[in-house]
């Protein structure tokens, strides 16, 4: 019996949300037939994961260390095969800077940006409103700040002690429409998901709070457009290097017929609320189905 390792937790700002996806992924690998071990990652994973002697490992972490490259790294030096992307592919993504160069490159439509520290930002507006600051490197919308036409004064919030997410920021052109994600499993684009919320955006408790937010799938858009969210979904996943399962965000402006692609993740939650379960499902895929997929993924990866 294949023995898997399931890591999670950790110590980012998405801990909690960690917690949740790696406990139901090893709840459901047990009941695919895997020998599964739990490991709520501490900074001596190492000693850990040499304790558990797993055959691969399925990863459930969220956020910096877990899907910036960090602990994947670890994982290679180990010599384990691992869920999810690679080293370059995570940290790629996980920099909002850098992974937007990687959809300039292969001609994918993205919002306008620039790069700023927190103190430039706090003094005076990065662009013209309406705009919005989002931290480099982190997820679950921690950190993001919408400022809106016809704000007088740049954001507040960056001031003071309270600001937990970094000293570097971007910039970002808000895009105004309809807000759409696409889960990418191997080399096959799944679905297209409209988000609605009734909150100011898809921010944290939108995202896995029960009643946040609500999933349309399929989107009711045009077959062109669906078609064009998945074809730009697989292309920013293999534009990355990524394996195994990503999902990636877009923004749709149906005035001016725009797609915008805004990030991938290279780690999608895996929570009662979570996206990629969802489009698994809708494509006949069951949740224990999904998270046995991933872990043959990884270990073909030796």
């Amino acid at each position: 019996m294949k023995r898997v390792a399931v890591i999670y937790g950790g110590w980012s700002s998405e801990r909690p949300v960690s917690l949740s996806s790696g406990r139901q992924m090893a709840e459901a690998a047990r009941q695919a037939g895997y020998d599964v071990v739990e490991i709520d990652a501490t900074r001596d994973l190492a000693r850990q994961l040499a304790e558990a002697k797993p055959d691969a490992v399925l990863n459930g972490l969220h956020g910096p260390w877990g899907e910036d490259g960090s602990v994947q790294g670890l994982l290679e030096i180990m010599g384990l095969p691992y869920s999810h992307s690679g080293v370059l592919a995570s940290a790629l993504a996980m920099d909002k800077l850098k992974s937007k160069a990687v959809y300039r490159s292969v001609g994918l439509d993205v919002a306008e940006d620039r790069r700023v520290t927190r103190a430039e930002a706090a003094a005076a507006h990065a662009l013209k409103p309406p705009y919005v600051i989002k931290p480099v490197n982190e997820g679950s919308s921690f950190g993001v700040l919408i400022v809106r036409e016809g704000t007088n004064s740049p954001p507040q919030e960056l001031t003071g002690d309270g600001w937990r997410y970094g000293d570097y920021l971007m910039a970002e052109e808000y895009i105004p429409g309809r807000e759409l994600t696409v889960a990418v499993l191997g080399d096959r684009a799944l679905a297209v998901t409209e988000i609605t919320t009734l909150r100011d955006y898809y921010d944290f408790d939108a995202k896995y709070a029960a009643g946040g937010s609500q999933h349309v799938i399929p989107a009711d858009l045009p077959a062109r457009v669906t078609q064009a969210a998945m074809d730009a979904s697989l292309k920013a996943h293999q534009a990355l290097g990524c394996r195994g399962a990503t999902r990636s965000d877009f923004r749709y402006d149906e005035q001016k017929d725009r797609l915008v692609i805004l990030e991938t993740n290279t780690q999608p939650g895996m929570t009662p609320t979570s996206l990629v379960p969802e489009q698994a499902a809708y494509r006949g895929m069951s949740f224990v189905e999904l998270v046995a997929w991933m872990i043959e993924d990884a270990s073909c990866q030796r």
